[in-house]
């Protein structure tokens, strides 16, 4: 199989879902599409590159999520030097998604950025603490502080939905208990 295909085929397997980590770390899906896009286009530029690794969708997040940074870096600075905030900023448009996706991804960007980040990792992305730990240049302890203090103001952010069943942890079946 040649390098253009072995892309063709992660691309298929892992796109949307790595999609779906990018959008609930930056809160805005179509810069969560260029980050993932734009780290695809790095893996076709090394040909070779995934057939090396052993979890070529882990580089492709690590890539895109490095993207999605130095992206957020530059507006950042951007809207420093633009500095006039005078003009409202439109609601970012993501389509095909459940209303409790974006309350949850709009809950997500209001935590800071490291939690987020060690959130999204571990409950969306599916990787266990040590990976997360492994992939945030962080200690185990590190991962499972930010889980609980994410969690915690998750649950304060989003509130009791009443169903009991969360993306992020099972703390809103104890706060359910609460109200019996």
């Amino acid at each position: 199989m040649d390098e253009r295909e072995q892309v063709r085929e992660v691309y298929a397997a892992s796109a949307s879902r790595l999609v779906s980590q990018l959008y609930a770390l930056t809160g805005d899906f179509g810069e969560a599409q260029d980050a993932v896009h734009e780290a695809f286009a790095r893996a076709l530029a090394r040909p070779g590159r995934l057939r090396r690794l052993d979890n070529p969708e882990a580089w492709l997040r690590t890539v895109a999520i490095n993207v999605a940074r130095s992206r957020h870096r530059r507006r950042a600075v951007l809207d420093r030097l633009v500095s006039s905030r005078l003009a409202a900023h439109p609601e970012p448009v993501a389509p095909g998604l459940s209303p409790d996706h974006v309350a949850l991804v709009a809950a997500l960007q209001r935590l800071p950025r490291v939690v987020r980040e060690t959130v999204v990792l571990h409950h969306l992305a599916d990787l266990p603490v040590a990976e997360v730990a492994r992939q945030l240049n962080c200690s185990v302890d590190a991962v499972k502080t930010r889980l609980v203090r994410g969690r915690r103001a998750l649950l304060d952010l989003l509130g009791d939905t009443g169903g009991g069943d969360t993306a992020v942890g099972d703390t809103a079946g104890d706060k359910e208990m609460d109200h019996a």
